[in-house]
């Protein structure tokens, strides 16, 4: 396949993943804002440190709040993070690549674009914030059932799989560093009920909060949540599941193409350094550091498959 094709691919489905996640991103902290409302700067200032665009988002605000944070989040084009703005990214590269998607797949994300022109065109207003987050995981959501159900299992794909999951990967790890590293009042907190609380705020946010009921034999606290989000292979928005699957479909084109480049091993060493792990060593080390650590390395994963397979975007 051409690098410009595989490439398209993998950026469209990136962007989708990425636009979807801005609003679990969102929702998290916005979520926690209302358990802490009498710090609420504090929480959504946590959500920009955290989605990396601080820097872009000091020099047009001067508070944050509510209405500047997911304004910017969700519809400045300025920021080229934004939900608008990745949505438009992905049906850009959906029509470079129209040929090689299929008829529902092109439709799904061509209405989508629509739909959020529509429904972004105008501040959101706090109160209607839910329903603005569910519509974007919905459409996303849309997206990804027509691509599982209507292509074919080639190398097209693949690629598409591989945008997803390390876009994923990236995310989750994210929304765990939102409530450890930048929204915990004070290390005397941990264990507290508030601390719980704000866990379980998170599992919502990923829509894991039924699963971890059926998964996992124990109360919400910090060391079982972070297991699931982190080590839990079952759950398909976990740190595991996503590394899982990006190694598989990276092996699927070592087959298809009868080469093994070096992304291959670098995912399936950065799989192994996170699954080989029992949480308690983890949080021994430090959270913030391991999920950092884990950022920066599906980051030179992410580039080194753009490397190895000629990316453009």
């Amino acid at each position: 396949m051409l690098g410009k094709t595989a490439g398209g691919l993998y950026w469209m489905f990136r962007f989708l993943e990425r636009a979807e996640n801005n609003a679990r991103l969102i929702e998290a902290g916005f979520r926690i804002a209302l358990t802490r409302s009498s710090a609420a700067e504090a929480e959504w200032r946590s959500v920009i440190t955290t989605s990396a665009v601080r820097a872009q988002f000091d020099s047009k605000y001067s508070t944050y709040d509510s209405a500047s944070v997911t304004d910017f989040l969700l519809r400045d084009t300025d920021n080229l993070g934004s939900v608008l703005s990745v949505i438009k990214s992905a049906r850009d590269n959906a029509r470079l690549v129209r040929t090689a998607l299929t008829t529902e797949v092109w439709s799904a994300v061509n209405e989508t674009w629509m739909l959020f022109k529509d429904v972004l065109k105008d501040p959101v207003p706090e109160t209607e914030l839910p329903a603005v987050l569910a519509t974007i995981r919905q459409q996303c959501a849309l997206v990804r059932g027509a691509l599982t159900g209507t292509m074919l299992r080639n190398d097209m794909y693949d690629f598409c799989r591989l945008g997803t999951f390390i876009e994923r990967t990236d995310s989750t790890a994210r929304i765990i560093d939102v409530k450890y590293y930048a929204l915990l009042p004070a290390p005397s907190m941990v264990g507290s009920r508030m601390d719980n609380v704000q866990w379980e705020t998170l599992l919502r946010s990923v829509s894991a909060h039924r699963s971890f009921r059926w998964a996992v034999d124990g109360d919400f606290n910090a060391a079982n949540i972070a297991s699931f989000l982190i080590l839990d292979s079952r759950m398909p928005r976990s740190l595991s599941y996503s590394l899982g699957r990006i190694v598989t479909n990276l092996g699927y084109l070592a087959e298809e193409y009868g080469e093994t480049p070096a992304s291959h091993d670098m995912a399936a060493a950065l799989r192994a350094r996170v699954t080989r792990r029992e949480i308690g060593a983890i949080f021994e080390e430090g959270l913030h550091e391991f999920i950092s650590s884990v950022l920066r390395d599906t980051a030179s994963l992410g580039q080194q498959i753009e490397q190895d397979y000629r990316f453009t975007r």
